[in-house]
């Protein structure tokens, strides 16, 4: 029997059994497709040639930092379902400094690079993995300190919304919300992970509130990422 082919058509497959979640083809379907490998890519020259593009100057030494760290981290954390130090965790770190950057061009490229790398990854680590995390950045980064943003009346709001459901206004939670908030500005798609009653859904609703409540009161919407990553944040 004859197949008439779409010569505008092709089919590939892209196979790493080693990434997780990922499994073997098998070798029945392997068999009908040609296989040729791939290189891991240089993530340095990566993150150097999207940092000059997103406007930084010494971006050779962030670059190296910025690789060194990720490094570092899949080395020294503990090992998560959820913890990813691979091209996208990169690609999003990159995102955030290249609008920090935009948006404090007065500020030190280091510093807007180490709010990035702190901000984009601070979330998605558990409690005993923040302390390990936060000496790699202390010793990539040497006698640099991050000044504490002013959030001003989202914070506030959030305070107020919190209280209207009854609970406590806790450092912890009103943090959480923000990383919540911060990390759907640079990623698409969000997960809360963590126990039963770690907060997860009072996280998401209080931040619900209060964007509700802001927009009513005419605040504007800040512009979203165009970044299609996942990430994930943990109530723990």
């Amino acid at each position: 029997r004859e197949l008439k082919l779409n010569p505008n058509c092709a089919a590939f497959i892209t196979m790493n059994p080693g990434y997780a979640g990922r499994t073997e083809l098998p070798d029945n379907l392997k068999a009908l497709f040609r296989p040729f490998a791939m290189m891991v890519p240089d993530y340095t020259l990566i993150a150097e040639v999207i940092l000059y593009s997103e406007g930084f100057e010494d971006s050779l030494t962030l670059a190296h930092k910025m690789t060194r760290m990720y490094a570092l981290c899949s080395e020294q954390l503990s090992q998560q379902d959820h913890y990813d130090f691979g091209m996208r965790a990169v690609k999003s770190v990159l995102v955030m400094a290249g609008s920090l950057k935009r948006s404090n061009p007065d500020k030190q490229e280091d510093v807007v690079l180490l709010r990035a790398l702190r901000d984009s990854n601070l979330p998605k680590f558990l409690h005993e993995d923040t302390i390990l995390f936060q000496a790699i950045l202390q010793d990539l980064f040497p006698g640099l300190e991050i000044p504490e943003h002013d959030y001003g009346i989202f914070r506030t709001t959030i305070e107020s919304c919190i209280r209207n459901k009854n609970l406590q206004p806790k450092e912890c939670v009103i943090v959480k919300v923000i990383q919540f908030f911060e990390t759907m500005e640079v990623r698409h798609g969000v997960m809360l992970v963590g126990p039963t009653g770690g907060g997860k859904t009072s996280i998401y609703e209080v931040l619900a509130d209060t964007l509700t409540a802001l927009h009513t009161a005419g605040y504007g919407k800040k512009e979203k990422s165009t970044d299609c990553d996942s990430a994930l944040i943990p109530l723990l």
